[in-house]
């Protein structure tokens, strides 16, 4: 029986193998960017509120962190057992306002079912104080075009901005725009 090295060491069993390896990656890539635009095709639109912070990263540009309204939750609106703990995984129940702005109707320890006019956002705890918890989505960093970061921080400090995020049936969510709220 010969030795793995020398079994691979045959061009003829090398190439099938790096063939499968290059097939693997582009499908991963593929897959990834398919499901972001699966995300804002099949997903459930909503509008949340938030206010924005202009950060300069010299590695990634302009971006604008966003402070969504629901992050902040009293504990009331938790629907668990125990008391929320620091990073765990939460399923928040939005139902859609007379303003079209979402706003939290529950946090979830797992998933509610969602009714009409309603949609559901996964999302983590990063604190916990006495009589409220913060929350966190992964949808805290919009990017921006160079130079454009410092208006809509300008215009969130006149009215909140309104964040339009598409949620996929899969729990998925990505951001579609920012714009600024017109009253």
């Amino acid at each position: 029986m010969t030795d793995l090295l020398s079994w691979f060491s045959a061009p003829a069993r090398r190439r099938p193998l790096l063939r499968a390896l290059v097939a693997a990656q582009v499908l991963y890539v593929l897959g990834v960017a398919g499901a972001g635009y699966a995300t804002t095709a099949l997903g459930q639109r909503v509008i949340l509120a938030t206010t924005p912070i202009d950060p300069k990263d010299l590695l990634y540009g302009d971006f604008v962190r966003l402070h969504y309204a629901i992050s902040a939750t009293p504990l009331s609106a938790w629907h668990g057992s125990g008391a929320p703990q620091r990073r765990q995984a939460v399923f928040v129940l939005l139902a859609t306002g007379a303003d079209s702005l979402s706003t939290a109707v529950g946090v979830y320890p797992q998933a509610p079912k969602a009714g009409a006019g309603q949609a559901v956002l996964r999302g983590w705890v990063t604190d916990v104080y006495r009589g409220s918890f913060a929350l966190r989505f992964n949808l805290e960093r919009y990017y921006v075009p160079e130079g454009s970061g410092l208006r809509l921080e300008k215009a969130g400090r006149l009215h909140p901005l309104r964040v339009r995020v598409s949620i996929a049936p899969w729990g998925q969510a990505r951001i579609t725009s920012v714009d600024a709220a017109t009253k």
